[in-house]
């Protein structure tokens, strides 16, 4: 059995195909992202769900529809088969007692951009790539320099300066060479791109979308979130979105199960969530375009969605017109209160990006668009440990031989 099916790489705008066996970055058509490809039909013969059950609780599992060809070119810290939560109580706060969360703060490097780095870094390495560059928001850069390490690759990585600190220390850890910038990751884009141009092809581009396999890490949450539920799947899936990778990879991987055979019925609605400091893909979704236009003066505290013009935005909006799905916006306040919320009706301390989406959830059920029947999924993209400073401490500091309060004591109410 071939450990993968990749058949190619083919054009997300115009199709064209691709040589999936050498290092690729954008369409060399038209300059749009690269998708891979794959025989489903020998995925079906060879492969049911049942035969998945078998395997290890990681997203190589799903390694058919994974474009590494040889297993001795994995690398991987264990990531995948992050947790499908029930949040019960927080749920019935908000009208959606079904509501589930797929938390992905528990995955290698705490956040989900783990998955795309496992599969990006394992090709890359297949393909003879030697030095990886990419600018980041943070949590992808501390990824790719951590399972780049873990590859033997060299790597690159220019962030903002105000990006998460424990991310710049991850990369600083793992040996890499790193570069702050005071300005956005779209001015960190500019500087790899430059390094890259005159690298002579020494240096790869893996920024979000220049090359094809991050997506396919990504894809592997949809395909859990299915395999969690019993190969069903859920009404609606609110995604956090700054470049929309993951979006994206859930719609994809959705595709792809349908064409197996082993889901049916119409797909979920996906939902893109954005900060309202940064919103082109609302701003798009609302004038019925086909693309998004760049988002000035960006910023928001949910810094991991802070994209002004993400590269694969026709690609999120078409994701949502197929699912029937939506954007929407909610506010830093809005998703700082949630955040608060969730960990104190739940005991989950989620990122500010996953908080923006339960954020989300709230409103849409309160405007009638989710039902209180439905099932709702929100992705956790990471783990609010990674930016402690979203919650102060205001506690009292008390003497040694101070006493505690009636209260503290159990002497108060609830």
């Amino acid at each position: 059995m071939s450990f993968s099916r990749l058949t190619h790489l083919e054009c997300g705008r115009c199709g064209a195909v691709h040589d999936s066996e050498q290092p690729q970055n954008l369409c060399l058509t038209c300059g749009s992202p690269l998708l891979a490809r794959y025989d489903l039909a020998a995925v079906r013969a060879s492969l049911s769900p049942a035969d998945l059950a078998r395997r290890g609780p990681d997203l190589w599992r799903y390694h058919e529809l994974l474009p590494v060809r040889d297993p001795a070119h994995v690398t991987t810290l264990g990531e995948g088969m992050t947790p499908l939560l029930p949040m019960a109580r927080y749920g019935e706060r908000i009208g959606l007692p079904r509501l589930l969360m797929k938390d992905e703060g528990l995955i290698p490097t705490g956040s989900f951009k783990a998955r795309g780095a496992a599969v990006g870094v394992s090709r890359a390495a297949e393909l003879g790539v030697e030095r990886l560059a990419m600018p980041t928001n943070g949590n992808a850069g501390a990824a790719w320099a951590l399972y780049g390490a873990r590859a033997g690759l060299a790597a690159t990585v220019v962030m903002p300066v105000d990006a998460p600190e424990i991310t710049r220390r991850e990369c600083v850890a793992s040996g890499t060479d790193l570069h702050l910038v005071d300005g956005l990751i779209s001015d960190a884009g500019r500087m790899v791109g430059e390094l890259v141009a005159a690298s002579g092809g020494r240096v790869f581009d893996t920024s979000t979308l220049k090359e094809p396999y991050r997506i396919e890490g990504k894809k592997t949450m949809g395909i859990e979130i299915a395999e969690q539920l019993g190969w069903r799947q859920p009404d609606v899936i609110l995604y956090p979105t700054g470049g929309g990778v993951g979006l994206i990879g859930i719609h994809k991987a959705l595709n792809e199960l349908r064409e197996l055979g082993w889901i049916g019925g119409s797909p979920p609605r996906l939902v893109a969530v954005q900060a309202e400091g940064c919103a082109p893909i609302v701003r798009a979704f609302e004038a019925g375009e086909r693309e998004s236009r760049h988002w000035d003066g960006a910023r928001t505290v949910a810094f991991g969605i802070n994209v002004p013009k993400p590269l694969g935005d026709f690609l999120i909006l078409e994701a949502l017109a197929e699912t029937s799905g939506t954007a929407v916006t909610v506010t830093d306040a809005e998703l700082l209160a949630e955040l608060r919320e969730v960990a104190a009706l739940e005991g989950a301390f989620v990122c500010p990006e996953g908080a923006a989406a339960f954020a989300a959830a709230r409103k849409l059920r309160a405007s009638g668009w989710i039902g209180p029947d439905e099932q709702a999924v929100v992705l956790n993209t990471g783990a609010g440990l990674k930016y402690p400073g979203t919650v102060p401490v205001d506690a009292p500091v008390l003497g040694v031989d101070a006493h505690l309060p009636p209260r503290a004591r159990g002497g108060g109410g609830a």
